[in-house]
């Protein structure tokens, strides 16, 4: 399969971690549940540290804070109607994918999120690249019915990864 996620590696922990295999893993897993071939499609991974991704939360959210995963779409693909399913994009093809937008993941957040959550790290980085993927895909989380769509969702897809439900 081609390789789905283009990954910038700002802290090498991430690479020791095997975050670009969960990342691939996480988007196949994606794509399958929405009937969609990963062939055609690219994202754009940023695994970085805390520092980057406040920067980066600040810029884009004015939240001066750290957080665990920012999404950039690349185009808007959020359902019209609260609850309604996101416009899907056709893929390209190999030569020429459909960039799909920008994921950037913070290495310390994750790490003290499984901790204190008590969850495997690597269980909980999938979660957060099947959310950040999702977010890509026009999912969001922003009024309850949105919310309830894409975490039973999320939790579909983690099951089919044998990871258990993270709501």
């Amino acid at each position: 399969m081609d390789s789905i996620i283009d990954t910038v590696f700002e802290d090498a922990r991430w690479l020791a971690f095997g975050l670009e295999g969960i990342a691939e893993t996480a988007a196949a897993a994606v794509f399958t549940q929405l009937g969609l071939s990963p062939t055609g499609f690219l994202i754009s991974l940023l695994a970085c540290d805390d520092q980057r991704i406040a920067a980066l939360n600040t810029e884009f959210r004015g939240k001066p804070v750290p957080t665990n995963v920012l999404s950039w779409p690349s185009e808007e693909r959020a359902a019209e109607e609260a609850g309604g399913m996101p416009d899907l994009p056709e893929p390209g093809d190999a030569e020429d994918p459909e960039e799909l937008g920008d994921i950037a993941i913070a290495y310390e957040t994750c790490m003290r999120e499984a901790t204190d959550q008590g969850k495997d790290p690597r269980e909980h980085v999938t979660h957060l690249m099947v959310h950040g993927i999702l977010h890509l895909l026009g999912y969001d989380h922003i009024d309850d019915a949105d919310a309830a769509l894409m975490e039973n969702l999320e939790t579909r897809i983690l099951a089919g990864l044998g990871i258990p439900d993270p709501y």
